[in-house]
Parts: structure tokens; sequence; C-alpha cells
């Protein structure tokens, strides 16, 4: 089997996005304005529900995506993303943007497109294109300086085999991801039923007083919860190697159900434990997600724990809570909230026995969902332990 290298630039064009305008952006929509943002750092693509934008005015129609259109981050909007590919999962719905650029391979016979995918996402290809971006605090890349990456690649049938191989990682670990979806969805629709529509087991019977039934009342945040607000550890105690204790920095942190780590403090200043809902005060205020290890936290977020021991519920009535970011909140600059406000937020609390028995629901619906969470991150860690071995030739398929 004989490898050779090559040029991207001999191989693929890259066509850059629409400057679509700001004063046409909308909170919800048909068309999704496609942002660096929906790039995973490894590579793949995904949707964040609440925090896209939607264009609502004409624009030239081959900006507009088709399914399997490959795509590549031109600016590093979060730390990785330079590079990230991502390949468009539906036709006629994403919005082809400025900063992404669009990967047309113009040579079949050299390079096959779903190689080319994990092309980009491989250690190879990014240390290359990380080296010869431009910019200070935000890196950028271009056509030109993908063009020059030089990479060595086996025949197209080899690209082929190795593409399904790892492929087939990738759709375990979709289906996982719809699978969390769906469940964090029936979680939410229950709560909706019971709190917002009033339909809970029994309320056929139940006495109403002021329109909420007997035994219910609106609750201060502070009244329910135990909260530490977050302070930063000084940079120089910043590490990407392990040590210490996770540290959740903010709203890069927020993209999943729970917090991934990617940095680490030796000097903890303020601490959330196992199982505490993390949620953002500045800007974005209301982010939300959950921490299954003893973490250290930053300015930007909260540990929130339920005085009660009924986390479950605690969560969805922050989710209805915030069912926007940035509801509340001041600051000149960027929204933030204080603790004083943030104490202040009035929860609908239920009575005793329905306070149970929803947390008791969803906390099963929690337990499936860590599981699935569990088991991506198992394919993630094998997919990527593969990558390098098969793009390499390390292992022939």
């Amino acid at each position: 089997m004989t490898w050779h290298d090559l040029n991207l630039g001999e191989a693929v064009r890259v066509k850059h996005g629409y400057a679509f305008k700001g004063e046409f952006f909308a909170k919800q929509g048909a068309l999704m304005v496609v942002t660096p943002g929906n790039f995973v750092e490894s590579g793949g693509f995904r949707v964040r529900p609440g925090k896209e934008r939607y264009y609502t005015a004409d624009f030239p129609d081959d900006y507009l995506l088709s399914e399997d259109d490959l795509v590549v981050a031109m600016t590093e909007q979060g730390e990785g993303l330079l590079g990230s590919a991502a390949r468009v999962p539906e036709s006629g719905k994403y919005l082809h943007n400025q900063r992404i650029g669009l990967v047309i391979v113009t040579n079949t016979n050299t390079l096959n497109k779903q190689f080319a995918y994990w092309l980009f996402n491989s250690r190879p290809v990014r240390e290359q294109l990380r080296g010869s971006s431009t910019g200070t605090k935000v890196r950028h890349t271009a056509p030109e300086r993908i063009y020059k990456v030089r990479v060595r690649i086996p025949p197209v049938e080899v690209q082929s085999r190795v593409a399904a191989t790892l492929d087939a990682y990738d759709k375990l670990i979709e289906t996982n991801r719809r699978r969390i979806a769906l469940l964090e969805e029936s979680a939410k629709l229950l709560y909706q039923e019971w709190f917002v529509s009033l339909r809970f087991p029994g309320y056929e019977t139940a006495t109403f007083s002021d329109g909420l039934p007997k035994g219910w009342a609106k609750m201060p945040l502070g009244d329910l919860a135990f909260i530490v607000m977050g302070q930063s550890p000084e940079s120089k105690f910043y590490n990407q190697d392990g040590e210490g204790l996770p540290f959740h920095q903010g709203v890069s942190d927020f993209s999943d159900h729970f917090v991934n780590h990617k940095t680490y403090t030796t000097q903890a200043t303020r601490i959330a434990d196992v199982g505490d809902i993390l949620c953002s005060v500045r800007a974005p205020v209301g982010r939300l997600n959950l921490t299954r290890d003893k973490i250290a936290i930053g300015r930007g977020v909260s540990a929130i724990r339920s005085h009660a021991g009924q986390q479950s519920l605690l969560l969805y009535q922050l989710k209805a809570l915030f069912v926007e970011e940035d509801m509340i909140g001041g600051g000149t600059i960027f929204a933030s909230v204080t603790k004083k406000e943030l104490f202040a937020q009035q929860l609908l609390q239920p009575d005793s026995k329905t306070a149970t028995e929803f947390n008791r629901l969803t906390s099963e619906i929690g337990a499936q969902i860590e599981t699935l969470v569990k088991q991506n991150t198992l394919l993630v860690e094998a997919r990527d332990s593969l990558l390098p071995k098969l793009m390499s030739g390390a292992i022939q398929v």
C-alpha cells in the first residue's frame, strides 16, 4: 500500500461564508446561522438550543448549506476550535456564515470527502493550522493557509475504509446524544405538565387559593437552596495537566449536561460539590449544568444545592426560571447577577408529596442521562485513541 504526501490545496478549495447582517438576526426562525460555536473541539456539529441565531432576510442562494457539506471553523471562538471540521446534518436549514469555511474536495481521485473530515480533525493538521494562524487574542486561519497544510495519506480506497471505521463510532455517539436530548425533553415536558399547566397527580380534587394548589407557594431561591458564588484563583495556579481540582471557568463550560474538565487549578477558593447545579452569573446569565466531581468554580459561576435534597426538582425549577438567557441581572458592559439578586429569585415550590414524586421521577431520568454520557465518554476516548493510528497507518483496515 503506497502512501503519498499532499498539500491540501492540491485536493480542496475553501469557500468563505457570507456576511449576514446583524439587524436581521432573530432568536427563532427556519434558517440558522452557523458559527464557530456550532463546532465541537474534537470535530463534529452541535446545535445549542436557546443560544442559536436565525436569519430573517434575503441572502444569496449559494450560502444555504446542504446535508453532508464539510465545513471548518476558521476563527478560534473557543480554545481548540480553530480548524475543527463538521458535517452539516441537514439540507435547507443552515447558513454558511463568514467565519466558516466550506471545504470542497476538487480531486476525488486523491482525497475521499469523508476521510477529509477526519483529516481536518487530526492532530497534525490542527497543529499546522494553529502554527500558521494570525491574531493575538483570537486566532484566525484562511484558505491560503489551509492549502499549505501538508499531509500524508493512503490510496482513496483505504481512506474510505478508515473513514467508515471512525464514522461507526460517531454514529453510536450521535445516537446516544439524541437519546439524551429526548430524555431531557421528557423531563421538561413533565415539569410543564405538573407545574405550569398544573395537571399534577391529584389536581382534579385539589383546592386552589390565589391560583395555587393548597400547600404550594412562591419561595425565594435563598430559602430553598444553599448557594456558593464562585471566585477565580490567580491564573498562575491554572494548568492543563490534571493537577489539583477541575476548574469551571464560566460560559464556555456550560455546553453539555455535565461540566467537562479542561482546566485545573492547584488553588481552590470556592468549591462545588458532587451533584451541585452550576449556574452562570455573568453574561449570559442563567446557563445551567451539573458537576459529577468536586470542582473549583470561578467568579462567573454559582453552585446551588437543595436544602431538602431535591436536587432534580431544583434543576427543573431553575430551568423554568431561566427560559431565556440574561433574564435577570444588571451591568453596564455585560449582564451579571449578584448573590442578593440570585437569592431573591422566586420559584414555585409544590407541597412535599408532589415535590418528592417529581424529584424521584426526574432523578431516574437523570440517572439514564448519566449512563449515556458515560457511554459516550468511553466511545469518544476509544475513537480519539484510534484516530491517529488509522490516519498514520499504524493500524490498517
